[in-house]
């Protein structure tokens, strides 16, 4: 190796892996340098998870070797991971809420002091843990339930340095993050490369991928089929490898003006104790995006509109005709769908069947002609035509990837043939290939003479799926832009720095 670059901190070499005859990893290699940020990026099912498993010692590979420090290792559990200076963060935190930070980072190796656990040195020791990552304000003694998704999401970090970790691998660690946070999370990445620890960072969100990392590894369908120096790649690039076809591809045009139908939902002078002045039309065929940072009201305009935390101000239409949204039956029926932006909080019951799961909404308001038997064949139809992946209509649906889990609650919401479509960051936490395929079904439904309201934080999404967009600020409807629009232009109108427009 050259004399300029480190030696590998983790080496794999030709890792294979399979499941009950399945091959979920098929000659993987892969490489991680000390202070370096190593993306790891591909579809749902490529393997990324399965990867990040046999590095932790969650899994052990039936073939390839594993390389740890410049010596051969066999990780038999993640606790010999740990001891060897591999920590793991996952996309869903396990921290103790009841606990403090200092018993969470210190759990299991608590300090003693004559046979007593020492707190004055725990809380001293988790301290200096958070100061090294530049978390220094972060009270040791404070409850974690107390604490933002952010704020833990430290916590996890700093519990796996408090292990002596020279790698860590953190899986998709921005999806339940705030904008804000995003950029909280990047300040900490940049401080633990300049420790040395290498980062194996597994993510969706492509815009991250180029913001933190030196090198990319692209998995598909268990290979890496590319691994690529940041600076010499692209976007389009990353997604031919990914899923076979260019990044534009990923937006289906929007309707051309002629194309849109009547107007079908109108608000006027709407609001609540999160909203105010709201003034909205809303046409058949149309999708119209929302924008806006982050409790600037997109999510409550939403919510507002499905009954869920509805408008005590305004008057709101649907197809002409007044109608009182007080509750989610009461917008249901008026022919009213919503997808929220917490799939696994609102959207599914995780115990529950794929089949139960695409049944709730039916069930719920017993819309529909026909029983339970016509009911279920519509959703068994919806199911297939959404390209359903599960091992079958009984599957428990927490353990279908997120995009197949968004499929679902697609379904379930269609079966019931609504004329309006409330979508709440529709494609968060799930990846290129899925995020397409979402993409094409609420085009589809739009040119169905469905009207569409979409809210997205991925500025992207939103100017590549709108025909119009809204941007929100302070609760209000800051200003209207037309397709064509700039992210410069949704950005000014979010943050204020020009006037407001006539919505």
């Amino acid at each position: 190796m050259s004399g300029l670059l480190p030696s590998p901190l983790l080496a794999l070499r030709g890792i294979g892996k399979s499941f009950l005859g399945v091959r979920v990893l098929d000659g993987v290699d892969l490489q991680v340098r000390p202070g370096e940020v190593h993306a790891v990026v591909g579809e749902n099912g490529a393997g990324k998870s399965t990867l990040m498993k046999v590095v932790s010692g969650v899994h052990q590979p039936d073939e390839g070797t594993v390389e740890f420090a410049g010596a051969p290792r066999t990780f038999r559990n993640p606790r010999e991971a740990r001891q060897a200076g591999i920590g793991i963060v996952y996309q869903e935190l396990t921290l103790l809420p009841e606990r403090t930070v200092a018993e969470n980072v210190c759990l299991g190796r608590e300090p003693l002091r004559r046979g007593l656990v020492d707190r004055r040195a725990m809380l001293s020791h988790t301290a200096e843990l958070l100061a090294s990552v530049g978390e220094g304000s972060l009270p040791p003694d404070t409850r974690v339930g107390r604490l933002g998704v952010a704020q833990q999401q430290v916590v996890e970090i700093v519990k796996a340095l408090a292990l002596d970790a020279r790698l860590l691998i953190m899986d998709e660690p921005t999806a339940a993050l705030a904008d804000h946070e995003v950029d909280q999370l990047y300040a900490l990445v940049r401080r633990l490369q300049e420790h040395g620890i290498g980062v194996l960072y597994v993510s969706h969100r492509l815009k991250e991928v180029f913001d933190l990392s030196s090198r990319i590894t692209v998995l598909k369908d268990g290979r890496a089929v590319a691994t690529l120096d940041t600076v010499d790649t692209s976007a389009d690039r990353l997604v031919r490898h990914m899923v076979g076809r260019e990044l534009s591809s990923y937006y289906p045009a929007p309707a051309e003006p002629q194309e849109l139908g009547p107007v079908r939902l109108t608000v006027r002078g709407g609001g609540n104790r999160k909203l105010r002045g709201i003034d909205l039309r809303l046409r058949a065929g149309e999708v119209l995006g929302v924008g806006g940072l982050q409790g600037s009201g997109r999510s409550a305009l939403a919510r507002a509109l499905f009954g869920a935390a509805p408008f005590s101000t305004g008057r709101v239409t649907v197809d002409g005709a007044p109608v009182r949204l007080r509750s989610p039956r009461a917008a249901i029926r008026a022919g009213i769908a919503y997808v929220s932006e917490d799939r696994k909080g609102e959207g599914i019951v995780a115990g529950q069947s794929v089949l139960d799961n695409a049944l709730l909404a039916g069930r719920a308001v017993r819309l529909g002609r026909g029983g339970r038997g016509a009911r279920t064949a519509r959703v068994r139809e919806l199911l297939a035509a959404v390209e359903l992946r599960a091992a079958g209509e009984e599957q428990e649906i927490r353990f279908l990837s997120g995009g197949n889990q968004q499929k679902v609650v697609l379904a379930r919401w269609l079966a019931l043939a609504p004329r309006i479509l409330l979508f709440d960051e529709p494609t968060r936490g799930i990846d290129v290939g899925a995020k397409s395929a979402i993409h094409d079904l609420v085009r589809r439904l739009a040119c169905d003479g469905a009207a569409v309201l979409m809210v997205s934080s991925e500025l992207p999404e939103l100017l590549g799926m709108s025909d119009r967009i809204v941007v929100m600020r302070d609760g209000r409807i800051a200003g209207e832009l037309p397709t064509g629009a700039s992210e410069e232009d949704v950005v000014a109108l979010a943050v204020g720095t020009v006037g407001e427009a006539a919505g």
